[in-house]
């Protein structure tokens, strides 16, 4: 494995014996995500994905991506959460966040339907103004208000601009394999269709066609990712809680739960993996926040999941992470080799930093992140770290598999049900009802029932 954990400020709170108390426990969660005994297993085909691709679809979205890169300038990929989150998270991780900027062999590529702002709709019909753009609208059923509402307005520009049956061929549906409304549509239309698994959920989707078919358009070897994401699938079957460290990093965050720390920070120390904390968030919130456990006894169980970018966030939250409260566990991920190396020039020592002359920059964000650890370690603050070696496809196969993994066992480990979602579905039930859709009626009911919230206007 090439993601590698490094726990070693982890002693003064996780003695080894409770490693052995709980060593039974954390076996039992192995069991049941690995053996899929628990409640949402229909919903473990995530951990296929690397092993078992569909072959014919694999080489399908290969021809689809070099008729997308010969065919346009811009590829629009609308979709939200899941659907949105890995997605980008890799793209920028191994293009950089600058990508669409600079000069590619491949079509810049911009994620809408994640949101609801006419601005940002506006400025993306501004930005696909006069060029050649594909589509690829993802979406399991088809009826997400988000994505809905953006494939609307940008199917019908690309229909004025190409017509109907050029727009046809220029979009792309990432859906269910048999039944909803955009494949009903798809049907209809020609659009050239992949499928989302029946037994994979949208925030484990991104090793499949929605992570896929955009990671092909923009160049990424794909094969390559699976290969990490598979390296990662055989490293969390180990039952050697040390050595499986997708099990053992679930296990410490729910120890740490016990001992109040309810919250976890992702901080990763590179730009590019900004969105690698916003995937971290989505996966672990939506996952383990539950209200109640297997069993039916009301737990409100989870742990708030916070992201924050080494080096911008050491000079903004980690006085708060070094004296505040003792309610949070920091995950620090470092790379060893970045992309590009710079070496900081030799000049007047007018700024009191002379000693770094000669020495890189990656060499100095290591630096302080080590520091940075050191300062929590001191403060007894609760932390460890994950080492991606380099920045390449394979890297993050293995760690979005990591994620995917640790969230499962986790979700084990709290006697939750990892793969349902009731909360959010309650929130779009409601916008629904709202808006006046057919069969909410009841829905608008309650909401009018309810005690009413005061506004505080400020102005």
């Amino acid at each position: 494995m090439s993601v590698r954990l490094n726990d070693r400020y982890l002693k003064n709170f996780i003695s080894d014996e409770d490693y052995s108390s709980v060593k039974a426990k954390a076996l039992t969660a192995l069991e049941t995500v690995l053996e899929g005994n628990g409640k949402g297993n229909d919903f473990l085909g995530w951990r296929k994905l690397p092993d078992v691709p569909d072959k014919e679809e694999f080489e399908r979205i290969k021809l689809a991506a070099e008729k997308i890169k010969k065919s346009c300038d811009i590829l629009l990929v609308i979709g939200i959460g899941g659907s949105y989150l890995g997605a980008r998270a890799a793209i920028e991780f191994c293009k950089g966040q600058n990508y669409n900027e600079l000069r590619k062999a491949t079509p810049a590529i911009y994620f809408v339907g994640k949101d609801l702002s006419a601005a940002t709709v506006f400025e993306t019909l501004a930005l696909i103004e006069g060029k050649d753009v594909c589509l690829n609208v993802i979406s399991k059923s088809g009826t997400t208000t988000e994505p809905a509402v953006a494939f609307r307005i940008f199917r019908e520009w690309m229909e004025k601009k190409y017509g109907e049956k050029e727009a046809s061929r220029r979009i792309f549906v990432t859906t269910d394999r048999k039944r909803g409304k955009l494949k009903e549509l798809s049907t209809e239309k020609g659009y050239e269709t992949f499928v989302v698994p029946d037994d994979v959920g949208g925030r484990f989707s991104v090793l499949c066609p929605v992570g896929l078919v955009p990671f092909a358009v923009l160049g990424f070897d794909i094969k390559k990712m699976l290969k990490g994401a598979a390296e990662i699938s055989k490293v969390s079957e180990n039952t050697d809680v040390r050595k499986n460290p997708a099990l053992l990093t679930a296990f410490l965050q729910c120890e740490a739960m016990k001992k109040g720390c309810n919250v976890s920070v992702l901080m990763p120390y590179a730009d590019s993996l900004k969105f690698m904390a916003d995937f971290y968030c989505q996966i672990w919130a939506e996952s383990l926040g539950k209200a109640v456990d297997l069993d039916g006894k009301t737990v409100n169980a989870g742990q708030t999941p916070a992201k924050s970018l080494g080096v911008t966030d050491q000079h903004s939250q980690v006085q708060l992470y070094t004296e505040g409260p003792f309610d949070k566990v920091v995950t620090f991920l470092a790379v060893d080799k970045y992309r590009d190396t710079v070496v900081i020039t030799d000049d007047k020592d007018v700024d009191a930093c002379d000693f770094l002359k000669n020495h890189t920059m990656n060499e100095l964000i290591n630096a302080e992140r080590k520091a940075t650890e050191f300062a929590l370690k001191k403060a007894q603050r609760m932390n460890f770290t994950i080492t991606l070696p380099e920045v390449n496809e394979e890297t993050i196969g293995e760690l979005l598999m990591y994620f995917m993994y640790e969230t499962a066992f986790a979700g084990a480990l709290l006697n939750v049900d990892t793969f349902n979602q009731p909360g959010v579905e309650e929130g779009k039930k409601a916008t629904f009802a709202m808006l006046g859709r057919k069969g909410y009626e009841a829905k608008m009911e309650e909401i009018n029932a309810a005690p009413k919230k005061a506004d505080y206007i400020i102005g």
